[in-house]
């Protein structure tokens, strides 16, 4: 089976290699250089706290993939099991986090209340004027920097052919699959991964299939080293924006920060976000509330990169709907690094087997035509939710993203 796969951030290299493992021919095409998209904006967060009970099996899936990286990949790519702590302050929060790990319990995801006296002991410096905490022991972080770099050189050596720095100039439908021509040639195969990311939106519509999808950059930070050590990956329950904030610790002492910054919209021409200096201020304030000694170091740099964010927050993973051997995986919402290697494996599997082990129907790519045509055959009320709070509604979860 011949298979090109159009995008070289974690999504689409962990295919590749994936594919590749299964005996597969990979073209893989990407328009700059590998993981300099939303996988080099990452945070390098690898949590299942949180997430839609929908995406809990493929988190598990991946989660799997990340403790095998190094032996598969023949390289460390920084995965550490240090555990995921969100902090809570407000007795709202208290409640959200609750009725999420209820809700989670049956989908595998067991989470650890802490209280202050808990909080204190085993994670000295964090929150300290938090109320409660969430625990997830096995979670923790990867290198952003590493992880596509490893999956495309682990997929190379397996035979897959990677070619950076070409742009797609056009894609054909063909009586034996798909011809995609480039700035570097042009490369044909019986099927076409669409792990575009951001992009990916333009080429499912070029198939007549429509993502309601926004090109966002993150604001994401690193201090210099701190002395003392903060394990886990640190993060909040909360429904306040501008309190959003999450951190890591890197074993050099570094602290990398992200959130309560609002996501700046992107051009997909160049498409690439620039950080934002005045943001900056209240984004340290949210990320102090976490770890107030981060009020005591200097900000040595600050980056953004571009994400595609779906209007559901779901991704779009699976078959197309018009196209026969056309595949789709992007619009991971600025939450697919976890996710990375378990979208691989199962696309791969999707792709070479015609199913998959995974639960996949949540991320269709024609929820969006099916829900307005069922939108049109019944009346509704006037409502301020957002689609993304009505999905948590049917899940029985808060309305506000956690």
């Amino acid at each position: 089976m011949d298979v090109i796969v159009l995008g070289g951030g974690l999504m689409g290299t962990a295919s590749a290699y994936f594919l590749a493992t299964r005996g597969a021919s990979v073209t893989l095409i990407e328009r700059n250089r590998i993981g300099s998209g939303a996988t080099i904006a990452s945070f390098g967060n690898i949590r299942r706290t949180g997430r839609h009970l929908s995406q809990l099996p493929l988190a598990h899936r991946s989660l799997r993939l990340w403790g095998e990286a190094e032996r598969m990949l023949g390289r460390d790519v920084e995965f550490r099991a240090t555990g995921h702590i969100r902090l809570i302050f407000d007795d709202g929060s208290l409640a959200d986090m609750r009725a999420y790990a209820e809700a989670a319990r049956p989908w595998g995801l067991e989470l650890e209340e802490l209280d202050p006296r808990d909080i204190r002991a085993r994670f000295p410096g964090l929150g300290t004027d938090a109320i409660a905490a969430s625990f997830s022991p096995h979670d923790g972080s990867g290198n952003p920097r590493l992880i596509a770099l490893a999956f495309a050189e682990a997929a190379r050596r397996l035979g897959a052919e990677i070619i950076e720095g070409a742009l797609v100039e056009k894609i054909e439908r063909t009586d034996s699959g798909f011809l995609v021509a480039t700035s570097k040639g042009s490369f044909a195969a019986e099927c076409l991964l669409n792990a575009a990311g951001a992009w990916g939106a333009r080429i499912a519509a070029l198939f007549g299939e429509e993502v309601p999808l926004d090109a966002r950059g993150p604001q994401m930070g690193v201090t210099e080293p701190l002395p003392d050590r903060i394990l886990p990956v640190v993060g909040i329950w909360t429904r306040d924006k501008d309190y959003g904030a999450y951190l890591r610790q890197v074993k050099r002492g570094n602290i990398v920060f992200g959130g309560a910054a609002e996501r700046v919209p992107v051009d997909l021409d160049p498409g690439h976000a620039k950080a934002d200096p005045a943001r900056l201020p209240v984004q340290l304030r949210a990320v102090a509330r976490l770890l107030p000694a981060i009020a005591q170091v200097a900000v040595i740099r600050t980056w953004s990169g571009c994400e595609g964010y779906v209007r559901d927050m779901l991704p779009v993973m699976g078959r197309s709907v018009t196209t026969p051997g056309l595949f789709h995986a992007f619009g991971f919402s600025g939450h697919g690094f976890q996710l990375g290697p378990g979208v691989g494996d199962a696309m791969a599997e999707l792709i070479v087997t015609d199913r998959c082990e995974t639960p996949l129907d949540d991320f269709r790519i024609d929820r969006f035509s099916r829900a307005d045509e069922r939108a049109e055959l019944t009346t509704i009320g006037p409502s301020t939710a957002t689609s993304n709070d009505r999905f948590r509604i049917r899940q029985g979860l808060p309305q506000r993203p956690i």
